[in-house]
């Protein structure tokens, strides 16, 4: 953790590490769309890499920004003294990954290529879809709770 900084509503919370890792995924962003000419949307990168789109950077280029992201996150980990991993179950990583597919391709676009760069540059269409994951993942979460159903193991 960055400070000891946390609110008291939220004991759990860490507002410095996300203001931190804020400034890093805009300077990541930014220096991205300077040096390359590119947006940083990462469905689109995944797309290029994988032969789903044949256009944008180079095929080589998409593999190395996306073994970068766990790569980073790593090195984060292994450098703020390690982090214990939680996840769901595999069916839930399983149909939230299909769900996220499928929403990245109706929306031209992830929360990362929207959210980030198409809401900095005041890009409507980008408004409108990153309000529109943000109300999806609050109904999400307000159905699952009602129901009981429980995310993390």
């Amino acid at each position: 953790m960055i400070a000891a900084f946390t609110l008291s509503a939220f004991p759990d919370a860490a507002p410095m590490d996300g203001l931190f890792g804020g400034i890093l995924i805009g300077l990541a962003a930014a220096l991205m769309l300077l040096g390359a000419g590119r947006i940083a949307g990462v469905s689109g990168i995944a797309a290029r890499a994988t032969g789903i789109s044949d256009s944008g950077m180079s095929t080589s280029s998409a593999w190395m920004f996306l073994i970068g992201l766990p790569v980073g996150a790593a090195i984060v980990a292994i450098a703020s003294g390690g982090m214990e991993p939680s996840f769901a179950s595999p069916i839930y990583l399983i149909v939230a990954g299909l769900l996220v597919g499928v929403g990245t391709r109706l929306g031209s676009g992830c929360t990362s290529g929207h959210g980030v760069c198409g809401v900095s540059r005041l890009s409507q269409r980008s408004i409108v879809a990153t309000l529109t994951f943000m109300a999806a993942g609050i109904a999400t979460v307000a159905i699952m709770n009602a129901a009981g159903l429980e995310v993390l193991p």
